[in-house]
């Protein structure tokens, strides 16, 4: 019976890989041409063709999600989200959490080199490459520019996924650095069910099913410097690790 479950998560794994690709085709052409408006204007239309295609592949995977808000959410503002990374399926989650208003996220450069998807990638991120402190410097600027032209920023504190099965595995500082250089508020979003729907172990895990993601309250940054990116940073994570808990995240253990 294992053997016939395996087989079937396969295939539809298979499935929803051609999904993935097949919407993928479909927008590139307006991908190409957004390309030319600019990184804002460009960017901001790439973000809504994503939208159209997170909407589609989580639909047609039988994927259901919905946001539960812990406080009221002003789309009207620009924060600095911050979220857990757990799951290959982070990317359409995020798509689907995060609407009707611009953002950023930040990526890691080598995605970027993913034939199609890469450019795509490449138009709708800004990508960083964590080994190298010049590049590393430099896409923390563009994330600051961002932000002052009114644009949300998306990170994750963690960097990679998190594979301790522990709620979080511990932040670097980044996120931390940019909210309190630019004094734009924090907002913790949590992804609840994406390590069930696709967990990190392996690529061909994907189970169709529920997906909620959670908005905590904003935290503010006003008045803090840069001597306080520990405290900050600590703080955060004290919140999103409790409520996690508090949620019963699946790969908790």
């Amino acid at each position: 019976m294992r053997y016939i479950l395996r087989f079937i998560s396969i295939l539809f794994t298979v499935y929803a890989f051609l999904i993935f690709v097949g919407f993928l085709l479909l927008i590139f052409p307006l991908v190409v041409i957004a390309s030319f408006f600019g990184k804002i204007r460009g960017g901001n239309f790439i973000y809504r063709l994503c939208h159209l295609w997170a909407d589609f592949f989580l639909l047609m995977t039988g994927i259901f999600h919905r946001n539960i808000y812990e406080s009221p959410h002003d789309r009207s503002r620009h924060y600095v989200f911050v979220f857990n990374h757990i799951s290959y399926m982070d990317i359409p989650v995020l798509l689907k959490t995060i609407r009707w208003q611009h953002i950023r996220v930040l990526g890691k450069a080598e995605m970027g080199k993913i034939p199609i998807f890469g450019f795509l990638y490449r138009c709708a991120a800004v990508m960083v490459e964590r080994g190298d402190p010049e590049k590393r410097a430099k896409s923390v600027e563009q994330l600051k520019s961002v932000l002052r032209k009114g644009i949300s920023i998306v990170i994750a504190p963690e960097g990679t996924f998190n594979m301790t099965h522990k709620p979080l595995k511990e932040f670097y500082d980044g996120a931390f650095k940019i909210a309190i250089e630019t004094q734009t508020p924090i907002k913790p979003v949590l992804f609840l069910d994406a390590y069930d729907r696709m967990g990190y172990e392996s690529i061909f895990s994907i189970t169709p099913g529920r997906s909620r993601s959670v908005y905590l309250e904003e935290i503010p940054v006003d008045g803090l410097t840069l001597d306080d990116v520990d405290f900050l940073r600590e703080k955060v994570y004290a919140i999103m690790e409790e409520k996690l808990v508090a949620y019963k995240g699946s790969w908790i253990k």
